[in-house]
């Protein structure tokens, strides 16, 4: 398995050309291998200071997500607290298996934003895992403590 990890802790997980080019690594490497692929994102978006430059590792780390695709091997997207901005929009999302965390907070601009474009409340869970999960966005809302079994369960099954 290849596994690559965000961190919130650091610049808010934000996207720029350093981390879209070590995902774009990982997953090469899991083509290479032919390896199941784990992506754990925690992210405020893009890394503005960077600006066209980060912006562009939307759609690196998305084309790299569509070579892999073609190996025919599992790519599992674990969304944790939070994941936004370019990162939802691009590889975050395209899991064949999408797992959030409870109560995390996934989207693409945060709900103040919205509201105050469509002018218009949303619902108090909107962007919530749970939210998601009831729409269809993702897949499965697991607890921390369960994700190492409930992942073994999906790579076990999908061998």
């Amino acid at each position: 398995v290849v596994i690559a990890v965000m961190d919130f802790h650091f610049m808010g997980g934000s996207m720029g050309s350093v981390v879209g080019e070590r995902i774009t690594e990982a997953t090469e490497r899991a083509i290479e291998k032919k390896l199941p692929l784990i992506i754990c994102s925690s992210s405020g978006g893009a890394r503005m200071q960077e600006g066209m430059f980060s912006l562009m590792q939307m759609a690196k780390v998305s084309a790299a997500i569509g070579r892999y695709r073609k190996i025919g091997r599992p790519y599992i997207s674990v969304l944790t607290d939070p994941t936004f901005g370019g990162v939802s929009a691009s590889f975050a999302m395209l899991g064949d298996i999408i797992i959030a965390e409870p109560k995390s907070l996934i989207g693409f601009a945060g709900p103040r934003v919205i509201e105050q474009t469509i002018k218009q409340q949303l619902p108090e869970d909107f962007q919530r895992a749970e939210f998601l999960l009831e729409h269809g966005l993702i897949d499965m809302v697991v607890d921390r403590k369960k994700l190492k079994d409930t992942i073994y369960r999906i790579l076990t099954l999908l061998k």
